[in-house]
């Protein structure tokens, strides 16, 4: 099954040197039955865009804890896609994220089918967005505007070969 894995750039980094993601559990945001059932007239390629795009919020989270835990992440949202066995993956009954799902075993590099990644364009609306994130916790809807701002830019596809170049300063 294709997941999509939420991470950042500091940690595909980790990954790449660890040779996988993990260790498990992971979260990750993949066509469950309740997302097909909750939209249930999308096709699968859209389908797999809502749990890409889930992931890319979740992505939005994990760089604003590194920046609360004081690492340095480049202001872009990062989304591992990787082909998982099925019976290593359990989708949750999660109302708010129908895609999310729960990944029992570390995922190998040698999995991966892609990175997603934001240009270095959506920098400032990364950033803002990040900033925006408490209040929009809060129920701020000027805030949540900012937040979901981020995801008018859309992902830019990276191949496994190209993941080096992604980590270069």
């Amino acid at each position: 099954m294709r997941v999509y894995l939420p991470c950042t750039l500091p940690a595909l980094a980790v990954a790449v040197e660890a040779g996988g993601l993990g260790p498990a559990p992971l979260t990750g945001y993949a066509v469950t039955p309740a997302l097909i059932e909750w939209y249930a007239s999308g096709d699968t390629e859209e389908l797999e865009y809502v749990a890409l795009t889930e992931a890319a919020r979740a992505s939005l989270r994990m760089l604003a804890a590194d920046r609360a835990d004081g690492v340095e992440a480049a202001p872009r949202r990062v989304v591992i896609a990787a082909e998982v066995p099925d019976g290593a993956i359990t989708a949750g009954a999660d109302l708010e994220e129908r895609a999310r799902v729960r990944v029992g075993e570390a995922v190998p590099l040698t999995t991966v089918a892609a990175v997603h990644v934001d240009d270095t364009d959506a920098a400032d609306d990364i950033e803002a967005a990040i900033a925006a994130l408490p209040a929009a916790d809060e129920g701020d809807d000027d805030a949540q505007f900012t937040v979901d701002g981020a995801e008018a830019h859309e992902l830019m596809w990276y191949a496994t070969q190209e993941i080096p170049d992604l980590l270069r300063p």
